[in-house]
């Protein structure tokens, strides 16, 4: 497959692209990364989501420690060519490190944040390190 398209994207002076998750049968939006032009194009090409950890400074193969894979089933571009928006089947059904559905599980409420989604599975089973 053809890389041009990559020089279409607009990477900001660090070389990342912000990207957003949305679990693609339910619309709900399931995490906030960032990619390289390297992880985009691994994802384009082998259809699992790959980010960039900034914290980390390296490529993140979603799920190569905890399993949750995010199989990719369209990539969309924004109309300022400067996010990246994923469709993705989110495996097993957990996004977030902290063991639920989506990084987004906290809301404003009365002036303090509330968590307002479940943990489907304790971190510390996910994560053996």
């Amino acid at each position: 497959m053809s890389t041009a398209w990559l020089d279409e994207v607009r990477f900001t002076a660090d070389g990342l692209i912000p990207v957003i998750a949305q679990e693609a049968d339910s619309g709900k939006v399931l995490m906030f990364a960032w990619m390289n032009r390297e992880a985009l194009e691994l994802t384009a090409r082998d259809g699992y989501a790959v980010y960039w950890s900034r914290s980390r400074n390296k490529l993140w193969h979603k799920g190569e420690e905890s399993g949750h894979r995010q199989k990719v089933s369209a990539i969309f571009f924004d109309c300022d060519e400067d996010v990246i928006l994923l469709k993705v089947e989110q495996q097993s059904g957990i996004a977030c490190h902290t063991g639920r559905a989506s990084c987004f599980y906290r809301t404003l409420k009365d002036g303090a944040w509330h968590s307002v989604e479940p943990v489907l599975k304790d971190p510390k089973a996910i994560y053996q390190k």
